[in-house]
């Protein structure tokens, strides 16, 4: 597993302990596992049954809007899929949610509390860390 991807682990699970403790009253999330490396077989199946590439690490949805939230460590670059998805999703829900790719936790953190699925402010309260 490359540094990247271990940094980007670390920013996830910061990230779902944000949300399990400052999420909003009524907030559901949660990580498609998608990843990993699969035989040929193995992928079609996969693939004929509507798994994706490119799905966001996070899905959120709350009071009838729903979210995606790419992480990326700080000097992370998305992949096409990755971006493709972001794009997509966007194109599909708006004005009811939306889709970003967030670099670092810090960025994470502001693009939930911009959504309104974090309670308090993270740069003030001495965030979870």
């Amino acid at each position: 597993m490359s540094r990247r991807r271990r940094i980007e682990d670390c920013v996830q699970r910061t990230v779902c302990q944000h949300l399990r403790i400052r999420g909003v009253h009524g907030l559901l999330f949660w990580h498609t596992p998608n990843g990993g490396e699969r035989r040929p077989i193995e992928a079609a199946i996969m693939k004929s049954l509507g798994v994706r590439a490119g799905v966001a690490d996070l899905i959120l949805l709350h009071a009838g809007r729903i979210f995606a939230l790419e992480l990326k460590a700080e000097s992370g670059r998305p992949t096409a899929e990755q971006m493709q998805f972001i794009s997509d999703f966007n194109a599909a829900v708006a004005p009811n949610g939306g889709a970003c790719i967030a670099h670092g936790l810090d960025r994470a953190l502001r693009v939930l509390e911009t959504w309104g699925l974090l309670r308090g402010d993270s740069a003030n309260k001495g965030a979870l860390r």
